[in-house]
This record gives C-alpha cells, structure tokens and sequence, in this order.
C-alpha cells in the first residue's frame, strides 16, 4: 500500500509542479485555444495531455522501481506494467499531434474570435489509436477468458489480444473525446471513472490495474486545480484520448472489462446522441447574461444537451451534474457487478 499511495503522491506533486511552467510555456508558443462559453472568450493554454502524462510518468516509473528493488514481483508483472505506461505515452503522443494540426488549421476570426477547426479526419482517428495496443497485444496483457452475460465464462484465445484488445482502446479513447467541450467536464468524469475502476479493481484482488488508474487519477486530480472552472489550460485531444485509454488499460490488465463497460454508460448515451447528427453536433451551449448556457440545438445530441434542457444551469453546474450523474453510476456497478 505505502508504494501505492507513494507513486500516487509523486503523481501529484509532479503534475502541479510543472503545470505552471507549462501553461506558460504552452501560451508562449502558440498553442492556444478560445474558452467560447465564457463572456470575453479568454485564450487559454491547450493540450492538457502534456503534463497530466508527466506527472504519470513520475508516478509510475517509481512505481516500477518499487516492483524491481523491494519486491520479488517476477519480470511479467514490470514487463505489463511498462507495456501499459507505453500505451498511455503513445496515446497521448496521438492525441498531442491532433491538438497541433487542429490548431494549425484554424481560422480566427478577430472580430468575434469563431474559429474553424480542422484536425485529422475521422478516418485518421480510426486507424492511429489502434498503434497505441501495439504493446499489450505484444505482451498479451489480460486474460482471454472473460464472463459474459448470459453465456457464461468464454475463452476468446488469440481474439481477444489480436482484436478486443486494440477495439477496447480504440472504442474507450474516442468515447472520451467525444463527451467534452466544458471547464473541467473531461478531467472531472475521467477521475471519477478511473478511481471507480480503481476501486474495484483493488477490491477484486488487481493491484497493478489498481495502481495504473490511480497513479494517472492522481496527476489528473492536480490538473483539475487549473481545469476547473474557470479553466487557465483545456485538455485537448491530448489529454481526452489518454483518460479513456487508462480506462480500457485498467479493464484489460485488471480483467474488469463487465464493470468498465458498465461504467461507461453515459459515453454509450453519448455516442447515440451524437450519431444521429453523424457526429457533427457541438457540446456547446450559448452564454446568456445571466451567466447560464442555452442549447443551440432544439434536440438532444449531446448530454450537455440534455442537462442543458433540463432547466438554466451554467457552466460548472452542468458539469456537475454530469459527474454527479457517473458518481451515480459507478456505485450502483459495485453494488451490482
């Protein structure tokens, strides 16, 4: 436990250390973004991914050493450990190169400040995930037998690291990039799905899967300090395509795969929402003069949208809500899963 709580820390610490200096940095160079929900529309600071995946680094490497130098782990367990950290820095290397060619294809209008995003294409955003599986396919990271709803227990063999494995990453990093767009909405439902996953995962006997989303959970929890509303640095791309990853990597490693699905519930909403604009239906709302959002949309294709509809929130309180609705969710699955 104490080297958990340790690597967590180191986590934390990092990622509030260097979070200034990358604000800074960020700024400096360019790589900015428009808060539009906001009256005066401040450029902030973008690609989050860049130091939550710094702070992570600290915390799980340490983590590593712990396992060489004062335990008897053998060499499989670093070996998934260090597959996993792999994943998560290809994946964030993925989302960093998509928050730099959006940016770069930008058209800022000086008048109203509207802008035109412009990033990879979808097709694009199918295939470069896929690369981040490479190292637990490799490794043959889980457990090919799982327990399916009515079936029973099935053993997926080869199927499971040569396709599920590279679909549960695909399918979790995009589901996380699509439920986003507010202060602290990404970050917030992210910590909140990575400790409910990390939770279970200690209390089902998976301290490795454990560690690998509390580790990450603690360097996202120091970026919810610049996050949240009102926000000096977004996430991006960067940072919404890691957070579903580290989830699919804990359900993989930790063999939680049912409880994560189930965990996953409002990006399944999410996605149906917005397949019936085919994906083209912004999370935004319109800032009114009391300081709360209105729907741009007379229906529903997002759940911002839903809340959104649901009565005159602002910005934090719908975000609120929506953590509050995941909170929900992850206790009824380790009531019920």
């Amino acid at each position: 436990m104490i080297y958990f709580i340790s690597a967590f820390l180191l986590a934390f610490i990092t990622t509030v250390l260097i979070l200034p200096k990358t604000i800074w940095f960020l700024k400096n160079v360019g790589i900015t973004g428009i808060d539009i929900q906001k009256k005066d529309k401040p450029t902030l600071a973008e690609m989050g991914g860049l130091p939550v995946l710094i702070g992570f680094l600290a915390g799980g490497l340490l983590y590593v050493a712990f396992i060489t130098f004062l335990t008897t782990s053998g060499n499989a367990l670093k070996a998934e450990l260090l597959g996993a950290i792999l994943t998560i820095m290809i994946i964030t290397l993925i989302g960093m190169l998509d928050d730099i060619s959006t940016l770069l294809g930008r058209n800022i209008k000086q008048d109203d400040k509207s802008f035109k995003r412009v990033g990879f294409k979808q097709r694009h955003k199918f295939i470069m995930p896929l690369a981040a599986a490479i190292p637990l396919v490799v490794l043959n990271s889980g457990t090919s037998t799982m327990v399916l709803p009515f079936i029973g227990s099935v053993n997926f063999g080869l199927i499971y690291p040569l396709i599920l494995i590279p679909l549960g990453i695909f399918g979790a990093s995009n589901a996380t990039n699509m439920l986003a767009g507010m202060n602290g909405l990404e970050a917030g439902l992210g910590t909140v799905l990575l400790s409910f996953l990390g939770v279970y995962a200690y209390l089902h006997g998976a301290s490795l899967a454990a560690a690998i989303s509390m580790i990450f959970v603690g360097a996202l929890l120091a970026f919810l300090l610049w996050n949240w509303y009102p926000a000096k640095i977004m996430p991006g791309d960067s940072l919404a395509y890691t957070i579903g990853a580290v989830a699919a990597i804990t359900a993989i490693v930790g063999n939680i795969e049912k409880f994560a699905v189930f965990l996953f519930i409002p990006w399944f909403i999410e996605l149906i929402l917005k397949a019936r604009t085919g994906f083209s239906a912004e999370n935004f709302g319109g800032l009114q003069k009391d300081g709360t959002l209105k729907c741009k949309y007379d229906k529903n294709y997002s759940l911002t949208h839903v809340v959104m509809h649901l009565g005159r929130f602002s910005e934090k309180q719908i975000v609120l809500i929506l953590i509050g609705f995941e909170i929900i969710i992850g206790i009824i699955g380790l009531i019920i899963i």
